[in-house]
């Protein structure tokens, strides 16, 4: 544990302050862009006088949610956070979201009979999926990213810092996830040997390599060779079980150097 930590321990506790002190203490967590760029108040919260970064931290909870809007008219946000406290006092990030509103939106996230696909893990939106997969997006995106996730690791690092931990926790929800956390510094509490074992299946000659097919578009042979393909394959239900169940850790200042996917291409 790091000493001296300037804020409460756990995210129940900073949910505990009064609503102005814990929002105060959350927006360590927005990156300087989403002021400066978007010519959003930093002390209001507001553009063009409408609120658009909202915080959802009630007393009584061990989770956090932060969402910010481009504009108060847009139905998605640009950047969404969702961090929680463990039953271990660990804290664990959730999601993170960020979207770039004027890429196209690919509504993976609703089935074609309206039902909410929790995108993709309850149902799936085909057409739609397809849309999305060959414009580029992997499994779970709804529009494009705007690659802010290397920028945010210091702010989450610093943040940890200040509540006095040392590492915090992050559950990839896709294949690629996994990987892009690996490069970003990321171990395993969970899921290490799996991965490994995903990346040797995937060679010439292993199960999952086998089971690609062209004539299924997201089971493509040279999927094999990339990370988004292999996402798209694995969200397919190429594994033949769901991909869940991984966890990951960040420790402050310190770069894990795993690597499950060597010569890995996007």
């Amino acid at each position: 544990m790091i000493k001296n930590a300037i804020w409460p321990s756990s995210i129940r506790d900073i949910n505990e302050l009064e609503d102005d002190q814990k929002q105060a203490i959350y927006a360590h967590l927005i990156p300087e862009w989403v002021f400066a760029d978007y010519g959003i108040d930093p002390e209001t919260h507001t553009r063009n006088g409408h609120r658009v970064i909202h915080f959802h931290c009630p007393k009584g909870s061990r989770a956090m949610e932060i969402s910010i809007q481009r504009d108060a008219t847009e139905q998605d946000p640009m950047l969404y956070l969702n961090m929680a406290d463990t039953f271990q006092n660990q804290l664990l990030v959730l999601l993170v979201v960020v979207n770039d509103m004027d890429s196209e939106r690919y509504n993976i996230d609703v089935d074609q009979a309206g039902n909410l696909t929790q995108l993709g893990t309850e149902s799936r939106n085909i057409p739609a999926e397809l849309a999305a997969m060959r414009a580029g997006l992997a499994p779970g995106q709804i529009r494009v990213g705007m690659r802010a996730f290397k920028q945010s690791v210091p702010i989450f690092e610093t943040f940890v810092s200040n509540m006095g931990h040392d590492l915090f926790l992050i559950e990839p929800l896709a294949y690629h996830n996994a990987i892009v956390f690996e490069r970003y510094g990321f171990n395993y509490i969970r899921g290490l040997q799996d991965m490994r074992r995903i990346h040797t299946e995937f060679q010439p000659g292993g199960n999952l390599y086998q089971q690609l097919d062209d004539e299924n578009p997201f089971r493509q042979v040279r999927y094999a060779k990339s990370i988004r393909g292999r996402s798209w394959a694995i969200h397919d239900g190429i594994l033949g079980y769901p991909y869940t169940g991984f966890q990951m850790y960040k420790r402050i200042g310190i770069n894990a150097g795993v690597n499950t996917f060597p010569d890995a291409i996007w």
